[in-house]
């Protein structure tokens, strides 16, 4: 069979999408913020309009200076497209399916901002006094330095649907923490 023909591969086959989704139950929906959707969508305009067309141009200049076997800029060239175009199909995939909340209409709409629901920014106290600030986002968001905790994660689900002033448990592996709602925001 002619070269030409052949499927080139560097060994990784892998889904662009586990099957959870990518941490999301299976018949959850894939909830983000506004600014996590934009960052996500910006991303993908940068991937397909700049990078991408910048790769496939060395390609084909790399690809017309002859043997392909030992040329670098080729090979490495044809394995970062196969990267943005896994990354390309994959942030398609989440953005197609994305429902965008946004937490800022909740506060506008006079609905009840001492709840926690997706969007929230809630601050805790545990039993030393000792405070944490989380903001409930979506699976793609998640940024732990910045305290951006998953809606999935057991910290949020802990938090869901309790009131400034409640008390709830968190189970964590040094056992149960009772945490205290000291203040919830929808920014």
């Amino acid at each position: 069979m002619s070269k030409a023909f052949t499927k080139e591969s560097d060994g990784d086959d892998e889904d662009d999408l586990p099957e959870d989704m990518g941490g999301l139950p299976a018949t959850a929906k894939n909830y983000m913020t506004p600014d996590g959707f934009a960052r996500m969508r910006d991303e993908l305009n940068t991937l397909m309009r700049k990078e991408r067309p910048e790769v496939v141009k060395v390609v084909t200049w790399a690809a017309g200076n002859g043997d392909r076997s030992e040329n670098g800029d080729y090979i490495y060239g044809k394995k970062r497209l196969r990267e943005i175009d896994r990354r390309v199909r994959y942030l398609s995939k989440r953005l197609a399916n994305a429902e965008v909340v946004d937490p800022a209409k909740r506060a506008q709409s006079g609905a009840a901002t001492d709840q926690v629901f997706f969007g929230a920014t809630v601050t805790t106290a545990n039993a030393q006094d000792k405070e944490r600030t989380v903001k409930i986002v979506g699976v793609d968001e998640v940024d732990l330095e910045k305290g951006h905790v998953s809606w999935i994660s057991p910290i949020a689900k802990a938090l869901m649907r309790a009131h400034e002033g409640d008390v709830v448990s968190l189970r964590t592996p040094a056992g149960l923490e009772e945490l205290e709602i000291v203040k919830v925001r929808y920014v």
